[in-house]
């Protein structure tokens, strides 16, 4: 018995293929011109897939690396999204003027840092004397000493092992930073800044502290300097252009008077909630807390009983936003406001002094269980 490999097969052997002449037939028997006789050159082009036609990211854009004593960072626009790392910096000044999905920062000292919204988490490692302006979804650090943070995150921020920590209310403008908080899915009012959670703690000591109340930006974090690629761009550190709301946060309040006051969902909800804002400090009202959140009816029913009646509806229309007034007579300032400005307007205000404190409670208790705080 022969072995099936004991002989090459003429099928697969090319030097016994029959070739076709100019004027050959085909497997049926039908004349073949030369014209007419396949090529490589007919050959099908390789599928393009969607990946093969992304643009090729260059790593380098998206890290800055063993800078020392310069203006740095980047631009509207040139990070759309993507992660960020900055490592082994010195004595910088670093603007990143852009939203993304995560900041590291390892191995920093005496740099003054702005962060536009990222999506996800702003990771500070073993970093010291860094003062910074940062905007998050999560912020956390460890090993790092001496940090000054003027911050706006959306859960509560966490230190570990890290010292000499203070913290302030986030205050800042430029032009595309409201588009980059709805690029980065953060909302304005969802800001966390006082309600630190030490992993670390050291009996006897305090590793963290808030910032004077009356703390200025710019005295913390100075503008770029004229002769950078960033002086185009519009900066305010000034409170009242600031894009996230100044809140009091976990400061001792003056008054045992506070307010509720509640916008349900619509075209302008955002815009009332600041008119609210300016409405009430100009009358000398202390602003300290908001939150934007999404309500089931049930959670109607719990958290303004028996004022539910009617809203359930407007729930359903989209997250509410809420705000916690303080003050001596708030509450009587605050239907005034409500009768006057929003008229026509879908709002909740607490109805007298007694029940309002439960209303704040209610509502505020009912955020942070659905934020997870």
């Amino acid at each position: 018995m022969g072995c099936f490999f004991s002989k090459k097969s003429r099928r697969k052997s090319p030097d016994r293929e029959p070739s076709l002449s100019a004027a050959g037939k085909d497997a049926t028997g039908n004349n073949v011109s030369e014209s007419t006789a396949p090529s490589s050159n007919d050959q099908a082009a390789p599928k393009q897939y969607s990946w093969d036609k992304r643009e090729k990211v260059d790593p380098k854009d998206f890290m800055l690396t063993g800078i020392k004593d310069a203006t740095v960072g980047r631009l509207p626009g040139k990070l759309n999204g993507q992660q960020f790392v900055i490592q082994e910096c010195e004595n910088c000044n670093i603007f990143v003027f852009d939203h993304s999905a995560t900041v590291t920062i390892d191995d920093c000292v005496n740099c003054r840092i702005v962060l536009g919204p990222v999506k996800g988490s702003v990771f500070f490692r073993d970093c010291k004397d860094v003062k910074c302006v940062v905007a998050c979804q999560q912020f956390r650090t460890r090993d790092c000493k001496k940090m000054d943070v003027f911050l706006c995150c959306a859960t509560q921020p966490i230190i570990e092992s890290s010292t000499s920590m203070k913290f302030g209310c986030f205050q800042y403008y430029y032009p595309e930073l409201a588009f980059h908080f709805k690029d980065a899915g953060l909302s304005i009012f969802n800001n966390n800044w006082s309600n630190i959670h030490d992993f670390t703690p050291v009996s006897g000591e305090t590793n963290w502290s808030l910032l004077p109340e009356d703390a200025v930006v710019l005295e913390y974090v100075p503008l770029p300097d004229s002769e950078s690629e960033f002086k185009s761009v519009r900066i305010s550190a000034d409170v009242n252009r600031s894009i996230v709301p100044l809140t009091k946060g976990g400061r001792r309040t003056e008054s045992e008077e506070s307010c509720l006051f509640v916008f349900f969902a619509g075209d302008y909800t955002t815009a009332n909630a600041r008119k609210l804002i300016d409405e009430a400090t100009a009358k000398g009202f202390i602003l300290i807390q908001t939150k934007e959140v999404s309500m089931r009816p049930e959670d109607v029913n719990r958290v303004f009983q028996n004022n539910a009646e009617g809203l359930v509806e407007w729930t359903a229309k989209g997250p509410v936003v809420a705000l916690e007034l303080n003050g001596d007579g708030v509450v009587e300032a605050c239907k005034n406001i409500a009768s006057e400005v929003f008229n026509g307007t879908k709002v909740f205000v607490s109805e007298n002094k007694n029940s309002a404190s439960r209303d704040v409670d209610n509502f505020f208790n009912f955020a942070d269980m659905q934020m997870g705080l």
